[in-house]
């Protein structure tokens, strides 16, 4: 689905390149500038060279470690203090978690009932307290909202905010910077905070490149937004890609995509498995299923790209007998 070009995104405020700049200084020697690593295979099947950008080695294995960290060394010492809260289908609350404890502050993240045991142990190994909370991401903010109400702690939104978004879009700076003939990025989408960003980044640093965002047919709430001309809540949302299960896109998020992004494709969850067993057994990446779901597009065939392609694996928290398991399933 071609991106609308209406320009009235129904949000005021944007990242610039200077804001993601300022991001990725702050984020050295704290963040790790990440590899493309080249996928030899799938560039000989599609013609063009292609790279995965493994996000998977991430510090806490995913990209959300770049917002979260922008976001509280942002914030004054005073609300420092006051410690900090997440809601997070789990790798958002790892990486506040870790950021937690490199600024000594504490923190607390509420997590859906569904989680999974590798990403839950993650939050706690970095001394922050586990809260479940039901299923969605509204039940996850409604909680926190609540305790951010009781505790006076601060909430590291997971995704709608400007300067987690900005954190998010040193990833596509790396890109635009390490890739200079990259032609075309495909990036998966849940709430939009690092889609957005990479999208973002990405054309006012280089306008003619293609940005291809990805999400589960069964959540495909950017494309229900792209359709409705804003974001809209699409109930229930299901894929095993539990990272990408936002129930809506995010305002500001939404209106970075709309402004910057050029398509959205949605993949099956066998596509996703596919994808997941070929970055295991061609790269020997390890990749959870949300972070397999943009090289989904390319290896089912539902993107072609025209030039030198990237795909962001945006995280690798899953466990062997998962990913063996989602694997076999393709």
């Amino acid at each position: 689905m071609t991106a609308p070009r209406n320009e009235s995104s129904g949000a005021d405020n944007f990242i610039t390149v200077a804001d993601v700049e300022a991001a990725a200084r702050r984020l050295k020697g704290q963040a790790i500038h990440t590899p493309a690593i080249v996928a030899l295979d799938l560039g000989e099947r599609l013609g063009v060279p292609c790279a995965v950008k493994a996000e998977s080695l991430q510090r806490t294995g995913s990209f959300k470690f770049r917002g979260a960290y922008n976001f509280v060394a942002t914030m004054s010492p005073a609300d420092r203090a006051r410690g900090v809260i997440a809601p997070s289908s789990g790798n958002h609350g790892q990486a506040v978690a870790c950021v937690a404890q490199i600024f000594g502050i504490p923190a607390t993240i509420v997590m859906p009932t569904t989680v999974t045991a590798i990403k839950r142990a993650g939050v706690e190994r970095y001394g922050a307290t586990a809260v479940l909370a039901g299923t969605t991401t509204d039940d996850r903010m409604s909680a926190a909202q609540e305790l951010a109400a009781s505790t006076g702690a601060i909430i590291v939104p997971p995704y709608d905010n400007l300067a987690i978004i900005a954190g998010q879009a040193t990833c596509g700076l790396e890109i635009v910077t390490d890739e200079p003939a990259a032609q075309t990025i495909v990036v998966p989408v849940g709430g939009g905070g690092l889609s957005g960003g990479v999208a973002t980044v990405a054309k006012l640093a280089r306008p003619g490149i293609r940005i291809v965002v990805v999400e589960p047919e069964g959540a495909a709430k950017l494309s229900a937004a792209w359709k409705a001309g804003s974001p809209v809540a699409v109930p229930k949302p299901t894929s095993a890609a539990d990272g990408l299960l936002a129930v809506k896109i995010g305002a500001r998020n939404f209106a970075h995509l709309h402004r910057f992004a050029d398509e959205v494709i949605t993949v099956t969850e066998k596509e996703i498995a596919a994808a997941a067993s070929y970055l295991f057994r061609e790269l020997k990446l390890v990749s959870e299923p949300s972070g397999a779901t943009s090289l989904a597009a390319l290896l089912s065939g539902k993107v072609r790209p025209t030039g030198e392609t990237i795909a962001v694996l945006s995280g690798g928290n899953i466990s062997i007998d998962a990913l063996r398991d989602f694997c076999a399933s393709a």
